[in-house]
Order: structure tokens, then C-alpha cells, then sequence
């Protein structure tokens, strides 16, 4: 995963903006439907369509792991629907890539090319992934969770999403290496 120059510094401004704007502090919980709201992002649960669609209803019931969420453009407006079979923790994560998408600004894309086959871009992607691990784990909080804070169960419980996403945040933001690195230097913080 390289990311353009600058752009975890720029992902982690805008994600401090945004909490800013819904008055959430880095220990906070970010929910991702007042998330969707706030940037007027309607949300759809895929279990609304299952009735009238075979496809909605196998992705929900026989392959929920095939399908977690996607926008759906009209002209400039943006709609995201989203597994609701889901965990809840997983359900926030989805939520808040495809809100993330929006947020960078990422244009639509067809989903797939002419043979049927998947398009991917997987720099939008990452690009997604890590805001919407910023805005709901913020770098304080990934440090908070280093120095022993809170547990990654009790981390995932507070901010609502899954023990992946807390360990994916320990990971990207090196938070117990520098923990680590600051106890060994002699500081003591919590």
C-alpha cells in the first residue's frame, strides 16, 4: 500500500475536521449513519431490497460475505447500501469506507468492464480504508489503546467497530512501536 505523498497527513486532518464538525473528541465513538447524514448520504440496508430481488437475498442469507457495501451514483448524488447481515462492528467499517469515498472526493467508476469482470482500483481503495480508519479510530486513540488504556476488545466496544479494524490501527500507525519507543526513552504517558 503506497499512498501519495502527503496523503496520510491530509487523511488525518480531514478526519480530525470531520470529528470536529460532529463534536466528537479522539476517545469518542464515530457513528457511521450521523457520519452518512452529516455529508447528506442516504443509506440503504440491503435487507430492504430482498423481497424483490434474488440477488439482494443471496448475498444476505447465502454469500454475506461476498458483498459488504457500495455507492450508487444518480448524476453527483451518492447512495450507499450496505450488508446489514453484517456485525455491527464490521456494518460501521463499511459505512464509513464508502463515506470516506465521498469525502476524498473519489469520482464514480463503472463495477465492471465489458467481459462482466470487476474493476478495481486499489489505490481509491486504500485510500478509503485509511480515512475510514482514521475517522473512527483516530491516531490518539490507537495510542491511548498502546499504553494499555483499554484492551482491544474494550477498544472495539468503545469505538464500535470490530478487533480487526483496532489491530489494522495499532498496525498502520506504528502506535505500539512508539510506545514502545517513548517508555524505553524514559516518558510515561496514559
Amino acid at each position: 500500500m503506497a499512498f501519495r505523498r502527503g496523503f496520510k497527513t491530509e487523511a488525518n486532518s480531514l478526519a480530525l475536521e470531520v470529528r470536529s464538525e460532529l463534536h466528537l473528541g479522539a476517545l469518542d465513538r464515530l457513528d457511521p449513519f450521523v457520519l452518512a447524514d452529516h455529508l447528506a448520504i442516504p443509506v440503504i440496508p440491503l435487507s430492504t431490497m430482498a423481497a424483490a430481488s434474488q440477488g439482494a437475498d443471496h448475498l444476505l442469507n447465502r454469500e454475506p460475505d461476498a458483498f459488504s457495501a457500495v455507492t450508487v451514483f444518480a448524476g453527483s448524488k451518492r447512495t450507499i447500501v450496505h450488508n446489514d447481515s453484517h456485525s455491527n462492528g464490521r456494518i460501521s467499517s463499511n459505512i464509513t469506507h464508502e463515506a470516506s469515498h465521498g469525502l476524498l472526493h473519489h469520482r464514480p467508476t463503472p463495477a465492471l468492464d465489458d467481459r462482466g469482470c470487476r474493476l478495481w482500483d486499489q489505490d481509491i481503495e486504500d485510500e478509503a480504508q485509511f480515512l475510514s480508519g482514521v475517522l473512527l479510530v483516530p491516531e490518539d486513540a490507537a495510542l491511548a489503546i498502546a499504553r494499555g488504556r483499554f484492551t482491544k476488545p474494550e477498544a472495539a466496544a468503545r469505538f464500535g467497530v470490530s478487533e480487526q479494524m483496532i489491530q489494522y490501527r495499532l498496525n498502520i500507525t506504528g502506535a505500539v512501536s512508539r510506545v514502545n519507543r517513548a517508555r524505553g526513552a524514559g516518558y510515561r504517558s496514559r
